[in-house]
């Protein structure tokens, strides 16, 4: 992947999806806001584009930030201003300094919550591109081979591989549980394993207030976290979620949805959208959205799951790969400017993730954990269903049917469904 390197780029940096869309922004805007989920790599990313840096979470740089924002923005550029929300006055500041340095590429921003008092109506449109940054995809950690690319699939072509031997599901499901975290790359299992957990107990414990600014009861976070993560990949109504955080007597709606605005804020929480589509029947579609935590092993980690208990239990298996496979999507699909939907209507039909570009192209995709031949005929009878029911102008934008399995070949199957392991997906 080529990219531009700055002068701060840390040892051991590994290529992201997203940096590609940094560097597209950094040729085009004044500034880029690299946003994200506290420990997913902003810094790291950020400091391989920048020339100079202040780290806002560091006492003395915001009380500088406070008495001469001006002097915090010099620097050579593009200068990185690490958790800016810290000090979010800067917002206004940066949006005045790129309309009085006309040259691209001036600020890096990255922060790990969105503000609570919107200082960021003032947009920065024509002045800062956003960029969102998820914890690591497979191909990024050098788990997939990529060689079933994105971008080829929605050109309309197919691969074929064999299977990688060297996989086996136990990879996957240990995948799951340590997530795509930089800071765990190399690390034993079991010590990844226990970073995720500490980090589940700190969004309840200490992130929560920067997402909405209100005192909460980290008791109750965990177990609206613990309610997401027994409905994760499921479209589970708020009542529902209220429902399994009752211990004696349920919590308002209000409660409820106060704590999943603040994860969200936070970037630990990211919905799944259904899919706005005409079909030629006449089934009603339905319009909740799916649960998924920002990575598949916050999930693992309040259900207390591990490799070997995934590998127990494959109702749970499943809605967890499911959420990863949900997770490699997103990624591979910023590089295409596309969306992550999930479809389902009121006769039965469903697809785990519709991937869907701007001009109006989508692939379809249904994840199994079983790869059985008769699992595999069964979501490929599914998907081509769906491509039957959509409009004829929606059908001519399909570009491509996927199933996507643990392990297994990638080969194109002959009625034109592409079946591939989630270790050989890539952008």
């Amino acid at each position: 992947m080529a990219e531009a390197a700055g002068t701060l780029t840390m040892p051991g940096y590994l290529p992201r999806v997203a940096g590609r869309e940094v560097e597209s922004a950094l040729r085009r805007r004044g500034a880029v806001l690299i946003e994200g989920v506290r420990g997913c790599g902003k810094t790291w990313m950020a400091r391989h584009f920048a020339r100079s840096e202040v780290r806002l979470d560091d006492e003395a740089a915001l009380l500088l930030a406070s008495a001469d924002p001006v002097e915090v923005l010099r620097g050579s550029t593009p200068r990185l201003l690490d958790e800016w929300q810290n000090a979010p006055h800067l917002w206004n500041r940066v949006r005045r300094e790129c309309d009085d340095r006309p040259e691209p590429g001036q600020f890096i921003l990255t922060g790990s919550a969105a503000p609570q008092d919107d200082v960021t109506r003032h947009t920065g449109t024509g002045r800062i591109s956003r960029v969102l940054l998820r914890p690591m995809s497979l191909w990024e950690t050098g788990q997939s081979t990529g060689v079933v690319s994105l971008k080829e699939l929605f050109d309309g072509q197919s691969v074929s591989c064999l299977p990688d031997e060297a996989v086996r599901l136990r990879d996957i499901a240990s995948a799951i549980c340590t997530g795509g975290w930089p800071q765990s790359l190399g690390h034993r299992e079991d010590d990844a394993l226990a970073s995720v957990g500490d980090y589940a107990n700190e969004i309840a414990r200490v992130d929560i207030p920067s997402g909405n600014g209100v005192r909460h009861d980290p008791t109750m976070v965990r177990r609206l976290m613990a309610s997401i993560a027994l409905n994760v990949a499921t479209e589970a109504k708020m009542t529902k979620l209220a429902d399994d955080m009752d211990i004696g007597h349920p919590p308002s709606r209000n409660t409820v949805a106060a704590y999943l605005d603040a994860l969200r804020r936070i970037f630990v929480v990211e919905d799944q959208p259904a899919w706005a589509v005409s079909l030629r029947s006449k089934a009603t579609l339905r319009k909740e959205a799916k649960r998924h935590f920002a990575d598949p092993s916050l999930a693992a980690a309040m259900l207390g799951a591990t490799p070997e208990r995934l590998m127990a239990d494959h109702t749970a298996f499943g809605c967890l790969f499911e959420s990863l496979a949900v997770r490699d999507l997103r990624i591979y699909s910023q590089a295409e400017r596309a969306m992550v939907f999930h479809y389902r209507d009121s006769g039965g039909l469903e697809a785990d993730a519709i991937v869907e570009r701007a001009d109006g192209t989508w692939i379809a995709v249904e994840v199994k954990l079983n790869t059985s031949p008769s699992v595999i005929d069964k979501a490929a009878k599914t998907l081509l269903r769906l491509n039957q029911k959509t409009t004829r102008q929606r059908a001519a934008n399909m570009a491509s049917l996927l199933v996507i399995t643990p392990t297994g070949p990638a080969y194109r199957r002959p009625d034109g469904v592409q079946v591939a392991p989630i270790t050989a997906l890539g952008p």
